[in-house]
């Protein structure tokens, strides 16, 4: 069986490092808010691009977070694409504001300037793009039209690590960029985790205020925050991986560039962009019967996910709290999308049997 993802294999190059790490923490005797944290937030910041990183306790606390940084009014409008996964809109439900979903470029599943600027009313008060399964948006664009409406732009980096679009890293250059370290991501710990990345001082410090309680000042709380703090232990694993990360990123490509010149032309695949360097946290295609294939590929001993098999606004939890429930291109995307086996475990043999498969089926 070649498994969508096995996580045993994509750490096992690593476990030595990981032990050391352990034990280094262990010798420091500083679990929370420790050093090994420290030295990894400023390794990100600057893997990043950006002039301070803040690591919380899951890519969804890294979306909440900037959104109650901003003290926004409660009902507030944030724009983000229809097609993304639930913890997108559920942060900013989460953070007492209204989501307003909009259908993304059928072509790259990513929101645009061009998408977004006919939804901006009044209420909005920030542009949520996602970098969706490892593509970047063109961020330079949307911070345009984020200055000119006077609009935050917070980045959904949780798919993009080390993504860029125009030489520009994701999480660079925009008020805020969020991360998920969930195990199966791009740069992935052993547990789970999330950081924020901004440019500014002041949002920095109180969102490290804000991912410790509201505080910054032991035993003086500033604000009303939240417990979501990187785990020490997790962040001395990280910096591990993070060491590695752009060597691992260029396997990912390849792999991603022996499906793209081989599958056939029958299925749908992801866009190519020469201003877009994606790092291909999933490998897309698209296919009328989905499902038929799906299943061929199974029994024929390849293992598939889909990304997402449920839309987010056909959700029960969000049922009536949305203001338009018809979003054709998003739906196009949720009912034919398949992901392919792509990891830091698989070779190209696997990738080349699944190529066979999918063109035997087509």
């Amino acid at each position: 069986m070649i498994f969508f993802e096995n996580l045993n294999l994509v750490n096992a190059p690593y476990l030595d490092l990981f032990n050391r790490s352990f034990l280094k923490t262990v010798e420091e005797d500083s679990f929370i808010l420790g050093n090994q944290l420290l030295l990894f937030e400023d390794e990100f910041a600057k893997y990043v691009g950006a002039n301070h990183c803040i690591g919380v306790g899951s890519g969804l606390d890294a979306l909440i977070l900037p959104l109650l940084a901003w003290d926004f009014p409660k009902g507030s409008e944030v724009i983000v694409p229809a097609n993304t996964y639930f913890a997108t809109i559920l942060a900013v439900i989460q953070a007492g504001l209204q989501p307003v979903l909009v259908d993304p470029d059928i072509e790259t599943y990513l929101l645009n300037a061009k998408i977004i600027e006919k939804y901006i009313t009044k209420q909005t008060r920030a542009i949520l793009p996602v970098h969706l399964y490892g593509k970047p948006c063109n961020i330079g664009e949307l911070k345009e039209l984020a200055d000119l409406y006077n609009l935050k732009l917070l980045e959904d980096c949780a798919q993009a690590h080390g993504a860029r679009y125009l030489n520009q890293t994701t999480g660079s250059n925009s008020d805020a960029g969020s991360f998920s370290f969930y195990p199966t991501k791009i740069l992935g710990a052993l547990g789970d985790g999330g950081a924020i990345t901004c440019n500014e001082e002041e949002l920095a410090n109180k969102l490290r205020a804000l991912r410790n309680s509201g505080s910054n000042l032991k035993y003086k709380f500033q604000y009303l925050g939240i417990n979501s703090k990187l785990d020490t232990i997790q962040a001395g694993f990280l910096r591990v991986k993070l060491s590695d990360l752009n060597n691992k990123i260029q396997e990912r490509r390849k792999l991603a560039s022996l499906y793209s010149t081989n599958l056939l032309d029958h299925v749908i695949k992801p866009v190519h962009d020469k201003s877009s360097y994606d790092v291909y946290h999933i490998y897309n295609i698209r296919h009328p019967e989905r499902d038929k294939l799906r299943k061929y590929l199974f029994d024929n001993g390849v293992q598939t996910e889909i990304h997402y098999p449920i839309p987010p606004y056909l959700q029960p939890s969000i049922k009536g709290k949305l203001k338009k429930i018809h979003f054709p291109a998003s739906d196009e995307i949720h009912s034919t999308t398949l992901s392919l086996p792509l990891s830091y475990a698989h070779t190209t043999d696997d990738v080349l049997k699944v190529v066979e498969l999918v063109n035997d089926f087509v």
